[in-house]
């Protein structure tokens, strides 16, 4: 038996596929801007971006910058891991953010907090991590004060 260890395989994450309709998001959040899609016509947010207000069914979309600023909606605690990248990053929280522009949501994860310490309404804020050099991710983090 040799007495070098074998390093623990190193999976790659399950990565989003950015497609001509989320490109920019994709894009701002590799700036480290978090951007939704919002009709011209009746001035309505829509997320995930769609070719067509679901409001008003006009065609007339475009991306707007967003604040980053929003409140946990609702979560849940992942114990197990659905894709081996995972394996080491349990327990992880996945949520549901509601940004404070017209109320949108989001999925994503809460990082940087005890899981223990999640409250509904709580004050979230966005941060971003780059998980390849193509894709960066916004995760939402307790507000600072």
């Amino acid at each position: 038996m040799s007495d070098v260890q074998q390093q623990p395989k190193q999976f790659p994450p399950p990565l989003p596929l950015p497609d001509p309709l989320t490109q920019f998001f994709w894009d701002a959040a590799a700036e480290h801007k978090l951007m939704i899609q919002r009709c011209n016509a009746c001035l309505r947010m829509i997320h995930p971006p769609r070719p067509v207000c679901r409001f008003c069914l006009s065609e007339d979309l475009a991306p707007v910058e967003v604040s980053g600023r929003a409140t946990l909606y609702s979560w849940t605690i992942a114990e197990q891991a659905f894709h081996p990248y995972f394996a080491d990053k349990l327990p992880y929280v996945y949520a549901t953010v509601e940004l404070e522009e017209q109320r949108v949501k989001l999925i994503t994860n809460i990082v940087d907090c005890d899981i223990d310490a999640l409250r509904a309404g709580m004050p979230v804020e966005v941060t971003f991590e780059q998980v390849t050099d193509a894709i960066t991710l916004p995760k939402f983090r307790p507000a600072s004060a």
